[in-house]
């Protein structure tokens, strides 16, 4: 006789965690589907979501790791023993002390990638070992926005769409439609419906972009110039709000003079953005109040011109008064809940190992100088942001200190939720590195090019089968998430258990009290006064946004709270960056030039739905949907080069080529933009192929120099490249 009963759970093949109902017998999930009744509240927004509904695929697919491996012959060979979660923990855990002691607790690195997980164990583990090398896809994704409205609004601010109050929407370099198909996209659709003004930034006329009432279609890399343009109208026809600027706002004499010279027929020369479309959207956008903004990846891969365009875009939003404004943003608060920070156990990382990371502090921002520097401005209003995400290690340094020692050995590497081989620039340099280490160990779904070169591979829960719980890292007043429906099926084991069990063998027993996730994550919820069966009925914790706190009055010193910033201001001129001997007003970066020899310019971040990221492609319903990987060009473009849609083509650039397959779209002429994180589960899981690592793998043709990163945060170029196409025969 079965055992069948419905429980709520969660999805977790993006970083939005939907509401789902899955249905169990005997302890396997066979069939899910949306539950309205948690966050998002609304099964009509899953509904063009082609993920969730191969959750029963994944829990039980027949290439998923179920049992710890460890390599028994050449690394690559595909040669693997099954061995116990016990032998495993103990080996690794004998490797890791034999490594400290020859060569120090920086012999350590760990990879980290997008939110498939969560963290703070994993820098709690990192903390107590001595290691600042926990390295991930931070500089490129995620941290430039939190560091940049930090040290200009004195904290990072979370923007709002609402179709009833919202009466402008600036889309700059995001695709939801294709990146989530989430809650953001459903509202996006709402308030075109409602006629409202949309505008969106982006080379290529998206899904999102073809809602919009104006589509700017700017050359990669050109953002901060289009920015500066926006604001050299705005200023110029005197469409700021003067009210706010004069009370809230440093520096605004020093813009208007840095942005004089940024006029629309100067920014269509640079941008290809039409001077009347610069003029469009600037009177759009200052016009209708209150309005959002929102940027995505597409800015975090600029490399030296990221951090200008988030500049020039925290002014955008600065000038206009649309900031802390109900319908525009709001400047987030610290959790009631215990914030990551503190998880992380930062407080606890000694002094001597701060100073040994891996850049040595050359970055100016991204690094624990600059984060302390950062810290002293937000401790004005009692807030910290995560320590370990913000001063993330280079990846470029720690690829090079394998193979070269310098400036010293890093000779193992613990990669979890990632796949550096396939999401890391320079894929022929990291896959040199891996080679060359002394131990490899990959927590994982699948056997991923990266888990094909690990000495231990160990059976990650997935899906269904943890607790989950995503809190923006501490930056915000939020948490999501939901308990598990089944336990884990074979050996397989939450992230938890491995650095938990790992620390308990090597002396950390005190500071690993929960036994379990689910108790870390109650413990962690107590603070805010939420108990873990509450927080799951209804998959969300989020308290009401509070606005204009800027003008609240400190009872201490009988004066408006203002930002915490140098200034008490909005920094449009930063006296922070100035401090840090860099442009204190946003400064546009000279791009790679052109030539003949590589006449194109490249994008290497797009991403299609099904497909997220490098993950999902075992699953032969997604083959079947998009079996190919894009080169997206123009039809000028095309016929330049003899192609077609659906022809073959390489695409190359000074550091390889692969191959992809065109298709012709609305987009700027002489831009290349290539699928991300492709790759072959269907080939042999072994040397050479290594799942068709090879052949169409968008970080064959990138580079991230640390010597050519941005001197303040390190993000290196993945929008804006040159390359050259070849139509393949």
């Amino acid at each position: 006789m079965s055992n069948q009963k419905s429980i709520a759970a969660n999805c977790r093949f993006c970083g939005y965690q939907c509401a789902l109902q899955a249905e169990i017998v005997n302890g396997k999930v066979i069939k899910v589907r949306p539950d309205a009744s948690r966050f998002p509240y609304d099964d009509s927004i899953q509904a063009r979501c082609r993920r969730w509904r191969r959750v029963p695929e994944v829990l039980d697919h027949p290439q998923r790791i179920n049992y710890p491996l460890k390599r028994v012959g050449e690394r690559g060979s595909g040669k693997w023993q099954r061995i116990s979660w016990e032998q495993a923990l103990d080996e690794i855990a004998d490797r890791l002390q034999a490594l400290k002691q020859t060569y120090g607790p920086e012999t350590l690195a760990t990879s980290i990638g997008g939110p498939h997980t969560t963290f703070w164990p994993l820098h709690r583990f990192m903390t107590l070992f001595g290691s600042p090398n926990n390295m991930g896809i931070g500089q490129i994704c995620w941290n430039p926005g939190i560091l940049v409205n930090a040290m200009t609004y004195g904290w990072p601010i979370d923007m709002e769409l609402h179709p009833d109050l919202t009466e402008c929407a600036l889309l700059w370099g995001v695709n939801p439609a294709e990146s989530d198909n989430s809650l953001f996209w459903h509202t996006i659709q709402e308030f075109s419906r409602r006629g409202k003004p949309i505008i969106v930034v982006d080379p290529r006329k998206t899904a999102t972009a073809k809602l919009a009432t104006l589509w700017l279609p700017v050359r990669p890399g050109t953002d901060p110039v289009l920015a500066l343009g926006l604001l050299h109208v705005i200023i110029r026809e005197k469409l700021y709000n003067l009210n706010f600027v004069d009370l809230w706002c440093h520096g605004f004499a020093e813009l208007e003079k840095h942005v004089a010279s940024y006029s629309p027929s100067y920014v269509e020369a640079v941008t290809g953005v039409k001077a009347e479309d610069v003029i469009k959207a600037a009177r759009l956008f200052a016009g209708k109040f209150p309005a959002t903004l929102y940027s995505g990846r597409g800015i975090d891969q600029l490399g030296p011109n990221t951090v200008p365009t988030h500049r020039a875009l925290a002014i955008l939003r600065a000038v206009t008064g649309n900031v802390d404004v109900p319908g525009a943003s709001h400047i987030s608060e610290m959790p009631d809940f215990i914030p990551e920070i503190d998880l992380e156990l930062s407080a606890q990382f000694p002094e001597h190992s701060r100073r040994n990371n891996i850049a040595r502090n050359r970055l100016l921002l991204q690094s624990y100088s600059g984060y302390e520097r950062l810290k002293s401005l937000t401790m004005k209003h009692n807030k910290r942001l995560p320590m370990r995400y913000l001063t993330s290690a280079h990846p470029n340094l720690i690829w090079r200190a394998m193979l070269n020692g310098e400036p010293y050995p890093v000779r193992s590497m613990i990669v979890m939720a990632s796949d550096p081989l396939l999401t890391q620039a320079d894929t022929h340099l990291i896959y040199q590195a891996l080679k060359s280490l002394d131990l490899l160990v990959v927590l994982e779904l699948f056997k991923t090019p990266t888990a094909m070169l690990a000495d231990y591979i160990l059976p990650a829960a997935g899906v269904m089968e943890r607790p989950l719980m995503e809190t923006k890292a501490g930056t915000a007043n939020i948490a999501y998430g939901g308990d598990q429906a089944v336990e884990p099926y074979y050996e397989r084991r939450p992230d938890y258990y491995f650095w938990r069990e790992i620390g308990l063998r090597l002396g950390q027993t005190k500071e690993w009290p929960w036994k379990t996730y689910r108790e870390a994550l109650q413990a962690s919820l107590s603070p805010a006064g939420v108990g873990w069966e509450d927080f799951c009925k209804t998959g969300l914790y989020c308290a009401s946004n509070q606005y204009f706190k800027y003008q609240e009055i400190n009872p201490q010193s009988g004066q408006a709270s203002g930002f915490a910033t140098a200034s008490g201001k909005i920094e449009l001129y930063s006296n922070f960056l100035e401090q840090l001997n860099a442009d204190a007003l946003p400064t546009p970066k000279a791009l790679p030039e052109v030539s003949p020899s590589y006449p194109l310019k490249l994008i290497t971040g797009a991403r299609f739905h099904p497909y997220y990221a490098s993950s999902y492609h075992q699953l032969q319903e997604f083959r079947r949907l998009h079996p190919h990987p894009w080169a997206e060009m123009s039809s000028a473009t095309a016929a330049k080069f003899g192609l077609e849609d659906g022809s073959r083509l390489w695409v190359e650039t000074k550091k390889g080529k692969a191959r992809f397959v065109a298709k012709i779209s609305e987009m700027c002429d002489d831009v290349i933009s290539v699928e991300y994180g492709w790759w072959y589960p269907e080939m042999e899981a072994a040397e050479p192929s290594l799942g068709g690592l090879w052949l169409s793998n968008a970080n064959i043709l990138t580079s991230a120099e640390f010597e050519s990163s941005d001197p303040l945060i390190g993000t290196w170029i993945y929008n804006g490249l040159s390359c050259r196409i070849e139509k393949i025969q």
